[in-house]
């Protein structure tokens, strides 16, 4: 009911989105930046019009330059910005949360336990409207303040994309404040193509959180300190051929932890 233009179409459509724009990022052997600044991607009319980007018809998806620096990279991709909403509206925790965990590395720490619920939106301008009022107010207990100072800020910057992945300019009928600035102080920045500058300016701290992912992947285990100088030493060898695909898939493979590993009988 809320989001009346939601369908199984659309749906599809964000998977496939992200999944040709990785292929091709993969077989083009591209830096693995670009999954933050790439400048284009793959869109079909429906997912496209989704979009609000003109001069895309039928059904095929087909490479496409973004007209903007709107959704550059994944964090413009309705299925990252889908999955981490509620099912009713935007969550700037969610989305800060996936950020920490798949951009820059270091999760966030686990709530503490009987955390209360964000406050229902309010009805009269003196109560709290959209979700970002009302995250403030939930902040106002130190307990809660001392996990959501350095996510919040993230999210924050992402509010102009609604649970659906739609450009707004309004949230609850009161306009978007995609300002932020980072917990430490240091950094001011506004809406996706702010944020998607502050984690472009630590892109080597996003290749190491790629090349742990990609580890794992290889591994078929968690991590453990002492792959630690592993991942540094394959960033380090990678940053030559600008973080391509193939030298941080090389370095991993001609790794002693890859190459150790063992198969279960």
């Amino acid at each position: 009911n809320l989001f009346p233009d939601f369908d199984e179409n659309l749906r599809v459509a964000f998977q496939r989105e992200t999944e040709l724009f990785m292929e091709s990022q993969l077989r083009e052997d591209r830096s693995v930046v670009e999954l933050l600044s790439a400048d284009y991607t793959f869109l079909n009319e429906r997912l496209a019009r989704h979009y609000g980007i003109a001069d895309v018809h039928g059904s095929r998806f087909r490479r496409v330059l973004l007209p903007d620096d709107r959704r550059g990279g994944v964090l413009g991709h309705g299925s990252i910005l889908a999955v981490t909403s509620y099912g009713n509206r935007t969550s700037p925790v969610l989305r800060a949360k996936w950020l920490l965990e798949n951009i820059l590395g270091p999760p966030p720490s686990p709530p503490p336990p009987d955390v209360p619920a964000l406050p229902e939106a309010g009805t009269t301008p003196d109560e709290p409207r959209t979700v970002r009022e009302r995250l403030a107010q939930h902040r106002r207990s130190p307990v809660c303040a001392n996990c959501h100072a350095p996510m919040d800020p993230l999210g924050f910057a992402l509010e102009n994309f609604d649970a659906i992945g739609r450009w707004r300019t309004t949230d609850a009928g009161v306009a978007i404040d995609a300002a932020a600035v980072l917990a430490d102080q240091t950094t001011r920045f506004e809406g996706p193509a702010g944020l998607r500058q502050v984690l472009l300016s630590r892109s080597e701290q996003f290749v190491e959180t790629f090349t742990e992912k990609l580890l794992t992947y290889g591994l078929g285990r968690g991590l453990e300190y002492y792959d630690r100088p592993v991942i540094r030493a394959i960033t380090r060898a990678a940053e030559v051929d600008d973080y391509s695909w193939s030298s941080l898939i090389l370095g991993i493979v001609e790794s002693r932890p890859f190459q150790m590993r063992r198969a279960e009988s």
